[in-house]
């Protein structure tokens, strides 16, 4: 079963599609070998680290929500991918009483295919067709323009199966900017792992969360700022967002959801007496 965690009046669910693998240094980035390695980050025999794939499903003002899609089932990504058990975000999806049907809104951060991957699946005919078939899907404009319109560096991580069937049956809405969903749920631009990148901020009964999307891959990322990871598009942006939205959540204290840490990827931060900034994972309560 779906790990759940309550939030004022909003009931969390964290599904996982599995563990993401990526090679440790391109985590990373810029950072010696010499200083991510103390961190002692199991690494498989390709030197890679197993990244989380947590995606968040509730229920607001009616709407039933799905935050995120995972890996999917694309050869590409899903070469990556590891699923105890067999289990992937579907499944999960039903273990939580909930049908692709039962979904409204799909909201993506950004377009990377392994944030989006069950946006679309095939149908008996082998077409590809959005998994959802209810659901408004929700992405900043920015974003779906720089996935239509890769470069040689970001062409590998945009699969057009992932996207062009929502354009198809008109199921894509396009946003510019902060966005209100519900008075409980609000997308709000987080630029710098790629332009167009977006987080989810919930407020509810006087407590706040934000799910990250991909601003980070490891909680470190999170304490130090300048530690961006290769997979960042720009940089610089990356490290100003970082600052502002970790000042956010610690003045805020909010339940911070990072979508690559080990599940649930739930934590606080909090600045220590010496001015430093810290990550304490947290257990989802179980309500």
């Amino acid at each position: 079963m779906p790990a759940r965690h309550r939030l004022g009046n909003l009931h969390l669910h964290i599904l996982s599609d599995g563990l993401y693998f990526q090679d440790a240094g391109a985590v990373f980035g810029i950072v010696p070998k010499m200083m991510w390695e103390r961190l002692g980050v199991p690494l498989n025999d390709r030197h890679q680290m197993s990244l989380g794939l947590n995606s968040l499903l509730l229920e607001s003002q009616g709407k039933t929500i799905l935050i995120e899609t995972g890996v999917g089932d694309k050869e590409r990504p899903l070469a990556q991918t590891e699923r105890p058990g067999g289990i992937s975000l579907l499944d999960e999806l039903s273990a939580a009483g909930v049908a692709a049907g039962d979904i409204d809104i799909v909201i993506n951060t950004h377009l990377h295919a392994d944030h989006c991957g069950w946006n679309t699946r095939k149908d008996a005919d082998g077409a590809y067709i959005p998994t959802f078939p209810r659901a408004r899907y929700l992405i900043q404009r920015a974003e779906w323009d720089a996935a239509s319109h890769p470069n040689e560096r970001t062409r590998a991580t945009y699969l057009t199966e992932n996207m062009a069937p929502l354009e198809t049956t008109g199921q894509l809405e396009l946003l510019d900017g902060e966005t209100r969903v519900t008075d409980e749920v609000t997308i709000v631009p987080t630029h710098g792992h790629t332009q167009g990148h977006a987080s989810v901020v919930l407020a509810s009964a006087g407590e706040k969360a934000i799910y990250l999307g991909d601003m980070v891959q490891h909680p470190v990322q999170l304490e130090r700022a300048p530690w961006v990871s290769s997979f960042d598009i720009y940089p610089l942006e990356a490290m100003e967002t970082k600052k502002a939205v970790v000042a956010a959540a610690i003045a805020e204290r909010q339940l911070v959801v990072a979508v690559h840490c080990a599940y649930p990827g739930l934590g606080h931060m909090t600045q220590t007496a010496d001015g430093k900034n810290k990550w304490t994972p947290v257990e989802a309560n179980g309500e």
